[in-house]
């Protein structure tokens, strides 16, 4: 005869919270990274050109009217 098994009852784990000096670097990478991106896409051609040449315009290219930057 077999007895059935009582399986414990498991205890979800709690939340840990995350301090702003924690969170406060990561913030501030992603902020100056979407400014960056935000720069190539929308601006980097002509006179505000960092990178000489036409590259970085054509690889963004589609990108930057996507988001409804003129270029053209």
């Amino acid at each position: 005869m077999t007895h059935p098994t009582v399986a414990a009852p498991t205890v979800a784990p709690a939340p840990v919270a995350i301090g702003w000096r924690q969170l406060a670097p990561w913030l501030a990478f992603t902020g100056v990274l979407g400014v960056v991106l935000l720069y190539f896409v929308g601006v980097e051609q002509g006179v505000f050109s960092l990178i000489a040449g036409e590259q970085v315009h054509e690889f963004v290219h589609d990108g930057r009217h996507l988001l409804g930057f003129p270029c053209h």
